[in-house]
């Protein structure tokens, strides 16, 4: 039977309901080894939340050059294991830590790599969505262990209990990878809203919105939904970079996609039209916007959205 090796990431000391996601993909092609970076004393705490889904061993690294030496760090560990274990393929989320390590494993271990995918089979098949969702691409690596990177929010997560074999090790890195040094790291998620990449829920705003995000933010919370905004809203300094949605920005797959104000150019449509429902609030009939959306509203967002939101509010009360 195959190995596949996941690497399970953490926020706030909590399994990320992405890493979830990996171990239900990583069972469709053989038997799941969940691998933990951790800082020296933490692995067992965060082990001890891998005992879900397929997933048949633990292997936690434990080192104090994790946060200090951030990729470079981390893809050397994930790089002695994939050597050592040679399983048939690595699945780690498709975040721009993830992607920037497994960019560095592949190198390392001579590996083919496939990022952004969607979909995971059981012959190893990765599907993608490319040229701005226009065209589906199933691609399989021939070389070294097969390396993908995946969206959240693509599988629901198998949350049945298991009884995972756990091993701990402590290890430091190479010289190497000590001449990186992480000195900047993503801002957190403030205000009590969920990571936009993980979000189920998200409300975005664009240029319609003329810099208030007041009624965007006022849905978000009903929903408990994350808040994205289109590249006219950032660039214009409405909203932090960090929270744009689109091609030069986060690739999100929610459950449900609100686009509040934004036009919908295909630059925008590359980074949510993998969403499992999207709304459209706009003034203008013709917007593109509308040529994706499965629910579309015509109307000023400033006298549609608090409507909206008095609704969910009363539907929850």
């Amino acid at each position: 039977m195959s190995e596949v090796v996941i690497l399970a990431q953490f926020v706030d000391g909590k399994i990320a309901k992405a890493s979830l996601e990996l171990i239900a993909f990583g069972a469709r092609a053989g038997s799941v080894t969940a691998l933990v970076l951790a800082e020296v004393g933490a692995g067992p705490a965060l082990a001890g939340q891998l005992n879900v889904g397929s997933v048949s061993e633990v292997l936690v690294l434990e080192s104090a050059d994790f946060a200090k030496h951030g990729v470079a760090a981390a893809a050397e560990a994930i790089a002695s294991v994939v050597s050592e274990k040679k399983p048939a393929a690595l699945l780690i989320s498709s975040s721009a830590f993830g992607k920037e390590v497994a960019g560095c494993v592949a190198v390392s271990t001579d590996s083919g790599i496939i990022t952004d995918a969607v979909d995971f089979s059981a012959e190893l098949r990765a599907t993608q969505l490319v040229f701005g969702g226009s065209t589906t691409v199933h691609s399989r690596i021939t070389h070294g262990c097969s390396i993908i990177t995946l969206r959240p929010n693509s599988i629901a997560p198998d949350m049945a209990p298991a009884t995972p074999q756990i091993s701990i090790k402590q290890m430091s890195v190479g010289d190497l990878a000590k001449l990186a040094l992480t000195v900047s790291t993503q801002p957190p998620v403030t205000g009590g809203r969920p990571d936009l990449t993980e979000a189920q829920y998200i409300v975005s705003g664009g240029r319609g919105t003329n810099g208030d995000f007041g009624p965007v933010e006022a849905l978000a919370d009903a929903l408990g939904a994350a808040v994205g905004a289109s590249r006219a809203a950032t660039d214009a300094g409405w909203y932090p970079h960090s929270l744009q949605v689109g091609q030069t920005g986060k690739t999100v797959s929610p459950q449900l996609y609100v686009a509040c104000g934004i036009s919908g150019a295909i630059q925008h449509r590359a980074g949510m039209q993998t969403s499992k429902t999207i709304v459209a609030i706009n003034k203008d009939p013709d917007a593109p916007i509308f040529e994706l959306a499965d629910f579309g509203v015509v109307g000023d967002l400033f006298a549609v959205l608090p409507q909206v939101t008095d609704g969910v509010r009363a539907r929850k009360s």
